[in-house]
């Protein structure tokens, strides 16, 4: 209650109301981790064993039943359930979490609640079941069906299960996924144009499309693959996969996400209109909105350190105010992500601060050409969104 009564004292910024509320929730392993991941992700090369499991969901319970207070009354739009592979717990576990969430928070009516998962046999067995569980939305990630490419990746899956797999999501859910990675080592725009092709032809409401980067602090930081493609090449294949998602119905509306109609992700679209999160599970991230304070959380990393704190009502590792100057460029570097932008009034919306704020950055990215002079929307033109980091700079 004190942290509370000190959130809610007066402050510099001024926000008009509270924006939309998102739940994510992590679950931290793998059976393997991959050479390019850089996302809190363990090992459990043996899989995930029923103690295990039981004990971090109960770590679950005690960390969202601490977070209530700060978000006590406010109704969630979404959820997700990320990883690591959250399709390595069971769907029995997977109704206990949403039966867990549901008991504690009031949820929107139709609220979308994802799940990812990787296509392994053992984990397709589970779709169906990951459906009757109150998962809305699967996300599966295929990231290649060619079995090379898959082993240079360090997946654990083949081509044909990563068929399999989508199959079965086909059957079991109206809306999901597909992750597919590109820039691919050695690939080429004939390779591109097959792997795309494959992955329409399971009519996919929604397709996720990354470009392979080497992050730091991965296996391939220190040990790169060999034949990644050039700048020109990457550019190119960006512009064939825009033009096939197209052609088959599929619109781009991300940066990274193509959609049919209806069928855009709703979690992810809350991160980009810069809606709040409160993020549960071992390393997860919040972003909490007052009235005059917005406030940025993280989880204890390690999921052993992450049970015993939560066990402690002490799951937050670190918390911070985002300060009054940095919070232009975080509202611009989420809301520029989006293909038709944002109302320019959601800026002071979601952030308290008076348009001025962005006077100077919105000047500067007009005269390069990078957004619309448009005075009701916040938008990159075709340029801009092509050069977004250079844009996105400009509000730093």
């Amino acid at each position: 209650m004190a942290e509370l009564l000190h959130l809610m004292r007066p402050g510099t910024l001024s926000l008009p109301a509270l924006p939309p509320l998102a739940l994510y929730v992590h679950l931290p392993w793998c059976l393997r981790k991959c050479p390019y991941c850089d996302f809190n992700s363990h090992e459990a090369a043996g899989g995930l064993s029923a103690d295990t499991a039981k004990a971090y969901l109960q770590a679950l319970r005690l960390d969202l039943e601490a977070a209530l207070p700060l978000i006590w009354g406010r109704p969630v739009v979404s959820i997700f359930i990320g990883g690591g592979t959250p399709s390595l717990f069971d769907p029995e576990a997977i109704e206990t979490l949403i039966s867990d969430i549901r008991a504690r928070l009031p949820l929107e009516p139709g609220c979308e609640i994802t799940l990812e998962a990787n296509p392994g046999t053992f984990e397709r067995e589970r779709f169906a079941g990951f459906r009757s569980a109150g998962v809305t939305r699967l996300s599966v990630g295929v990231q290649s069906f060619d079995d090379a490419q898959l082993k240079a990746l360090g997946r654990v899956h083949s081509s044909q299960q990563a068929r399999e797999a989508l199959t079965e999501a086909a059957r079991a859910f109206e809306t999901f996924n597909i992750d597919l990675m590109y820039a691919l080592p050695g690939q080429t725009l004939t390779d591109l144009a097959t792997e795309v092709e494959t992955a329409l032809s399971f009519a996919p409401p929604h397709l996720s499309i990354y470009h392979l980067t080497i992050e730091p602090n991965t296996r391939f930081a220190s040990s790169p693959p060999q034949g990644l493609p050039d700048a020109d090449l990457a550019s190119d294949m960006l512009d064939l996969l825009t033009e096939r998602t197209a052609a088959a119905g599929l619109a781009r509306y991300e940066v990274s996400a193509y959609a049919r109609p209806g069928h855009r992700c709703q979690h992810n679209l809350n991160y980009w209109q810069f809606g709040d999160y409160l993020g549960i599970g071992a390393g997860a991230h919040s972003k909490l909105s007052f009235p005059h304070r917005v406030l940025r959380q993280v989880r204890w990393r390690e999921p052993a350190s992450y049970m015993a704190q939560a066990g402690q009502g002490q799951a937050v590792s670190n918390e911070h105010e985002v300060p009054r100057k940095e919070l232009p460029f975080e509202f611009m570097l989420n809301a520029l992500r989006l293909k038709d932008g944002v109302p320019l009034a959601s800026f002071s919306e979601r952030t308290g601060l008076p348009l001025s704020a962005l006077r100077e950055g919105l000047a500067q990215a007009r005269q390069r050409g990078l957004m619309e002079d448009d005075a009701a929307q916040l938008q990159a033109t075709p340029r801009g969104f092509d050069f977004l980091s250079e844009l996105q700079q400009l509000f730093l």
